[in-house]
């Protein structure tokens, strides 16, 4: 088949198969932009730890005018067009400025940022026998890496920004296996051990001092019900100092767990459970047999 007709027959499949934006036809964010700023932002963050220049945690003020000048027009051109997405076309140059205005107030917000990751990085430091010291915890945990994208994503989506934090989140996802959705609200010093498999839900409330293992989901009960459910609670509360073992799912937009609870691995839970408890599966019978050579397994 020739390139012409090869052509041909992907036009006609436009017209008999239409996959259209459901807003405007104007530029929407792109990927490889927006991991540019996340990169930008975590250089910042984390002067020096990321880069091939031996930048001291000091950094100066000649390097951090240019991070925050490329991250400044990187920021403020997806901003615009994630408004600009959404807009009435007629807006257009109120949607552009407002654009600038928003990037700058993030920009501002990267020293609280910093407060914050700081924190989590120390949880994951004390709280993992295995960590040789905190630049191991910055350079190479998921967890950290996707608890900073989520940080990033959730003070933008505060901000009112649309679109961009669910693409860094979903970066995220796909760089780490830890889906945290970025309007999820998550307390001081969070420790995500290991990562792999965890689901934070939109909805979800998370306290102070939370630690999770992996294959964790604070999930929603049943989306059957689907779009009806958009802007309801969903997704449980987990309550301050509490600890989360491996592959446990906790459902429920009403689901409490109290303060200082332990829920242990496997475990599923989908009604509250008060302060100071210990929730475990009963234990099972293992059954021992022999693995001698010709005996039947």
């Amino acid at each position: 088949m020739t390139v012409k007709q090869l052509t041909k027959n992907i036009m006609a499949s436009y017209r008999s198969n239409v996959i259209q934006k459901d807003h405007c036809s104007c530029k929407i964010p792109q990927n490889k932009e927006i991991k540019k700023i996340i990169r930008l932002t975590k250089e910042l963050v984390f002067p020096g730890y990321f880069t091939s220049k031996n930048i001291p945690e000091h950094s100066n003020t000649r390097t951090v005018y240019r991070l925050v000048n490329q991250l400044r027009k990187t920021l403020k051109k997806q901003i615009a067009y994630s408004q600009l997405y959404l807009a009435d076309e007629s807006k257009n140059k109120e949607y552009l400025k407002e654009s600038c205005v928003l990037c700058r107030q993030f920009i501002a917000t990267i020293p609280t940022l910093r407060e914050e990751i700081a924190l989590d990085v120390e949880a994951h430091f004390q709280g993992d026998p295995a960590a040789f010291n905190h630049d191991q915890v910055i350079i190479s945990y998921p967890g950290i890496y996707a608890i900073l994208i989520y940080r990033i994503a959730h003070t933008l989506d505060q901000m009112g920004v649309e679109v961009i934090p669910r693409m860094m989140s979903e970066f995220a996802h796909r760089e780490t296996g830890i889906d945290i959705n970025p309007k999820a609200k998550i307390g001081k010093s969070f420790f995500i051990d290991h990562g792999t498999g965890v689901v934070i839900g939109e909805t979800a409330v998370i306290g102070d001092r939370v630690k999770i293992y992996q294959g964790v989901t604070l999930g929603a009960r049943s989306l059957r019900k689907g779009q009806s459910l958009k802007g309801k609670k969903r997704h449980p509360t987990i309550e301050d100092d509490v600890t989360i073992y491996s592959n446990a799912s906790i459902l429920g937009g009403s689901t409490v767990i109290g303060k200082n609870s332990v829920i242990g691995s496997n475990v599923f839970i989908s009604e509250s459970v008060p302060a100071n408890m210990i929730v475990t599966n009963k234990p099972f019978e293992l059954e021992l047999r022999s693995n001698k050579q010709n005996e039947s397994i």
